[in-house]
């Protein structure tokens, strides 16, 4: 068991506070915002329930909330943490302000972490004196449910830091993404960006509506794809595996990546499209109860995956 400090309370360090409490970490709740530690228990109070009614708890509810607790300074929040993560907004100022601050006041055998899902690490560590110790580790929200997360390195960070925080990361019950150098857009939003912008191409041209693009993709790569990703999935669809398959469809892909070099314009026309329809399907007041049952799915998948890991000895 380690002290956990999670500096930014917002949706994804309120969100952290559970996964590292329920992984049977003490939490320390801090925040620059009087209110948001309150809020942050509050949440938890509030799904906590939820996951024990999911079996994705080990122990009671109350055991894993008695592990959370408020810092009433930055400084009682990191005193004696191993672990700092920190989840503040996506500003590169701001950034270098707070890791400045977490440079000075952590612990020296303490891990600074940044939540940040766009921003470089080596853009706000650079000039810290312990940047080695830095990186990002990037959670796909709400890390309590979705276990993948990313660690991006800066070109200065230790490689035994790396290898700390991912055996950290793994024995909290998370799966990560190790990345040997940074990119811009890390692995997922890369991804999701190659996916989102052929989407809206698709739309902007008018092949295919929004709600076509989603079942294409609720209804069938993603089943696929909840279990096993797209290396396995080509390398599982064609007799002689990954090679077979590139020499069966590269063919077909290259047509298509010819007719794919342009950006669909998001917040141009397309967008009154596709807003549009998915208001006709889904009104603005009925999106924060979309966004709860979406959680509770995410709760029963896990749930299930978890039980067919252990079926088969994973």
């Amino acid at each position: 068991m380690s002290k956990i400090a999670l500096v930014g309370l917002g949706l994804v360090g309120r969100a952290w506070a559970i996964s590292f409490a329920r992984a049977g970490h003490d939490v320390a709740l801090w925040d620059d915002k009087p209110d948001a530690a309150d809020e942050a228990l509050r949440f938890a109070d509030e799904v906590l329930p939820d996951l024990a009614a999911n079996q994705l708890l080990r122990d009671s509810p109350a055991a894993v909330r008695a592990r959370m607790r408020r810092a009433a300074t930055l400084e009682e929040a990191l005193d004696g943490a191993s672990h700092v993560q920190e989840s503040t907004p996506e500003e590169v100022g701001v950034k270098r302000h707070v890791f400045a601050r977490l440079d000075a006041l952590a612990p020296t055998g303490a891990v600074l972490a940044s939540s940040t899902s766009a921003l470089l690490p080596s853009r706000f560590t650079e000039s810290l004196p312990g940047r080695a110790r830095s990186l990002v580790v990037h959670p796909i929200n709400p890390p309590y449910l979705i276990p993948a997360v990313e660690i991006v390195p800066a070109p200065w960070t230790d490689a035994a830091v790396v290898e700390r925080t991912t055996s950290f990361m793994r024995s909290a019950g998370h799966a990560p993404i190790v990345m040997k150098r940074e990119i811009e857009g890390f692995v997922m939003n890369r991804l999701q960006g190659a996916l989102l912008e052929e989407a809206f191409r698709l739309v902007a041209e008018g092949y295919a509506s929004i709600e076509d693009v989603d079942t294409g993709l609720r209804d069938g790569l993603a089943l696929r794809w909840s279990f096993i990703g797209p290396f396995e999935t080509i390398d599982l669809n064609a007799p002689g595996g990954v090679r077979d398959y590139a020499k069966r469809y590269q063919p077909i892909y290259d047509g298509i990546f010819a007719a794919s070099q342009w950006r669909a314009d998001w917040s141009g026309p397309v967008m009154d499209t596709i807003e549009a329809e998915r208001r006709r399907r889904l009104p603005a007041d009925r999106l924060a109860a979309r966004q709860a049952w979406r959680d509770r799915r995410l709760m029963a998948l896990t749930a299930h995956k978890a039980r067919a890991a252990k079926e088969i000895g994973e």
